[in-house]
């Protein structure tokens, strides 16, 4: 087994203030979510501009931030905050759940949408296969900070970390590195080499939500359970395997109805359309989305808990 190196969470520290690993990986995933879709929307006949990533981004942050820790305090925090009114505010305490950044990201890409004139399925679609680094990176600062540790093991690559209760240290499976391994790695190179040709609107977004659900799920399995919820039910069913399978049963009705309705993305094409793509872009030699009447042809471009 491997020891576990203690790292100090605290990358830098100016008098009073501190610099999180931590936070170093958000900001790492946000300046990466930016780079790819900067890189997308330069793409030949892609109907995002430069400032539109731009703006996008602005609303992405907020909806990850605001969902993150609103959803920590609902999802794992409520007895924290009926010990303390004040602890949704106490950010740098940690706490940030993924499946409440996901539900603000939702919302935040539907405002933006909203306000652009463009299709919420686009924008969930130009969205998807951005925030696969990001993943990854807070799982990283998990590791760092010595948080979310799997089930005891013996594996020779299992780490040993200290025992809560005293005594000899345990060895413990890295959940924290398996999800960074799945959940970030595999999902954004599934998804972004995806999205490389057109997809029909809402399979990108079906994809990543299968591929995370389906990674969140079976890591849970070797993943300890949360402190003061335990199991729900079964003794295996966990908090974060709960929230996974409405993903996965969204994603896969979305994949359905993607191919099934096949309607193209609005994400080539005229700026600001609500859907229609006016003008065939991508890459040379790609099958071309079928027209719908009134339609152009449509190439695609493309503490966490």
């Amino acid at each position: 087994m491997i020891p576990y190196p203690h790292i100090n969470p605290v990358a830098v520290r100016i008098g009073p203030l501190s610099v999180h690993w931590y936070g170093i990986m958000y900001l790492v995933g946000f300046a990466a979510a930016w780079w790819l879709a900067r890189r997308r929307a330069a793409q030949p006949g892609s109907s995002w501009r430069a400032v539109d990533v731009d703006d996008f981004l602005f609303y992405a942050m907020l909806g990850v931030i605001l969902g993150g820790r609103i959803g920590y305090v609902l999802f794992y925090g409520l007895p924290l905050w009926r010990g303390d009114p004040l602890y949704p505010l106490k950010i740098w305490q940690g706490g940030m759940s993924f499946h409440g950044g996901l539900i603000g990201v939702l919302v935040a890409v539907a405002i933006f949408a909203w306000r652009r004139g463009r299709h919420v399925g686009d924008v969930f679609d130009f969205t998807a296969p951005l925030p696969g680094i990001g993943l990854f990176c807070g799982r990283v600062g998990n590791f760092i900070n010595g948080e979310l540790w799997g089930k005891p093991s013996s594996l020779p690559w299992a780490f040993l970390v200290p025992n809560p209760n005293g005594g000899p240290p345990i060895g413990r499976q890295p959940s924290q590195l398996y999800e960074a391994l799945l959940e970030g790695v595999v999902l954004f190179t599934i998804v972004w080499v995806f999205t490389r040709r057109q997809r029909p609107r809402y399979a990108a977004s079906g994809l990543f939500l299968i591929c995370y659900a389906v990674a969140r799920i079976a890591v849970e399995f070797v993943r300890e359970p949360d402190i003061g919820i335990g199991y729900i039910a079964f003794g295996w069913l966990t908090m974060g395997q709960l929230l996974s399978a409405p993903m996965l049963l969204a994603g896969l009705i979305l994949i359905w109805a993607a191919y099934h309705y096949d309607i193209p993305s609005g994400n080539f094409g005229k700026a600001g359309g609500s859907g229609s793509a006016t003008g065939a872009g991508g890459a040379g030699g790609e099958r071309e989305v079928r027209r719908e009447p009134g339609r152009g042809a449509a190439s695609h471009g493309g503490s966490a808990r």
